[in-house]
C-alpha cells in the first residue's frame, strides 16, 4: 500500500444488517486510533443519489437498467469528488455501501453481476477492506419492521433480499471479510477494527 495514501474501508449486506450503525461507530473508532477519517454512503445525496432514493421509495419503481445507469453516474461522481481525493490526501475513508450492492441489489432484479463488476471496476477505486455484514433475512426484516420502525420499500421485500442474501454470499474479492451482524454494535465495532489494524501498521 502506498505510504501516502489512506484507507478505503467499505461497508456492505442487506439492508437492516447495521451497516449505518457500524459505520458510525467505525469513524469514531478510526479517529480515536488516529487516522483522518471521514464517513460516506451510496447512494450519494447528490443529483443522481436523489433520483435512486425516489426510485426506492416511490409508487414506480425504475427499471434495472436506469437504476444500475444511475448508480454508475452516482458512483463516478462520488469516486472522483469525494472517495479519491480523500485517498490521495492522505485520509482515511468509510463508505456505507458501494459497488458490490450494486452487483447484489440489481443481481437480483436479473442483471449480469459479473458484467456490473466489470463496469465498475473500470473506474471505481478498490477497496482495501470490505466488511460484509451477514444477518438471516428473517432477523433482517424483524430490525427494519421493529426495530426501526420502518415501512419498508422496494429494496426491502422478503423475497428480493433473500436473492441479494445470496448474491451477497456468492461474491468473493481480496480485502473481503464476512462478520456475523448479530454481534452487539460495541462489539461489531471492535471486530471490525481488528479487520484494520494491519491496515493501519502498514500505514505507520
Amino acid at each position: 500500500m502506498d505510504r501516502k495514501r489512506g484507507i478505503f474501508v467499505v461497508i456492505e449486506g442487506i439492508d437492516g444488517t447495521g451497516k449505518s450503525t457500524l459505520a458510525a461507530g467505525l469513524l469514531q473508532a478510526m479517529r480515536k486510533r488516529g487516522l483522518d477519517a471521514l464517513r460516506t454512503f451510496e447512494p450519494t445525496e447528490g443529483k443522481w443519489g436523489a433520483i435512486l432514493r425516489n426510485s426506492f421509495t416511490g409508487a414506480r419503481r425504475l427499471t434495472p437498467e436506469e437504476e444500475l445507469d444511475l448508480f454508475l453516474r452516482d458512483r463516478r461522481e462520488h469516486v472522483s469528488g469525494v472517495i479519491g481525493p480523500a485517498i490521495e490526501q492522505g485520509r482515511s475513508v468509510v463508505c456505507d455501501r458501494y459497488y458490490l450492492s450494486t452487483m447484489a441489489y440489481q443481481g437480483a432484479r436479473g442483471m449480469d453481476m459479473n458484467e456490473i463488476r466489470k463496469m465498475n471496476e473500470a473506474f471505481a477505486l478498490h477497496p482495501d477492506l470490505v466488511l460484509l455484514l451477514e444477518l438471516p433475512v428473517s432477523d433482517a426484516m424483524a430490525r427494519i419492521t421493529g426495530g426501526r420502525g420502518d415501512t419498508l420499500n422496494n429494496f426491502e421485500e422478503e423475497e428480493y433480499l433473500s436473492k441479494v442474501a445470496a448474491n451477497f454470499a456468492s461474491i468473493e474479492m481480496p480485502g473481503l471479510v464476512r462478520i456475523d451482524a448479530r454481534q452487539p454494535p460495541d462489539q461489531l465495532v471492535a471486530t471490525a477494527m481488528e479487520h484494520i489494524e494491519p491496515l493501519v501498521a502498514k500505514l505507520s
